[in-house]
């Protein structure tokens, strides 16, 4: 017997369905501010997946965290990036100020932070200065090319 629906599969349930839509954006909003940091090479691509991929898991014991999945995978690919590579996304506000800028004469360049550690809307903050640079996945959007430290 013919089914009508042209598709037969059985329809994913809507947590799965924001799950996945959930994933999709953290990945592209990371790959957004490689990208503009000019750092988004294969082997920084497959630290994106690696950390997608345990985000999903993540949020299958967690279903509430959900929200949360863009700023942790930010995260979790700026440490990763730092462990193979260097501080990722480096402070464009501190290096434009020069020696004598919010970070003082002495620091070397910094990576941005997110914030929040655990929430949603996260951003990429200068935690020196104190000041928002960009939401997670818009750095370049006004002019920074979003640290260009992992290289």
């Amino acid at each position: 017997m013919d089914d009508p629906r042209p598709d037969s599969r059985p329809d994913p349930s809507p947590d799965v369905d924001a799950l996945e839509q959930a994933l999709h954006a953290a990945r592209a909003l990371v790959l957004a501010d490689l990208a503009a940091g000019d750092v988004a090479r294969a082997e920084v691509v497959s630290l994106v997946e690696d950390a997608v991929s345990h985000r999903r898991w993540w949020v299958e014991q967690w279903p509430e965290g959900v929200a949360y999945v863009a700023g942790l995978v930010a995260q979790d690919v700026q440490d990763a990036l730092l462990e193979r590579y260097g501080r990722w996304p480096l402070c464009p506000v501190c290096a434009e100020a020069g020696p004598g800028g919010p970070g003082g004469p002495h620091d070397g360049p910094h990576a941005l932070e997110v914030e929040p550690e655990l929430g949603p809307d996260p951003h990429w903050v200068c935690a020196k200065a104190g000041v928002v640079v960009a939401a997670v996945g818009a750095l370049g959007s006004r002019g920074d090319r979003g640290g260009q430290g992992a290289s």
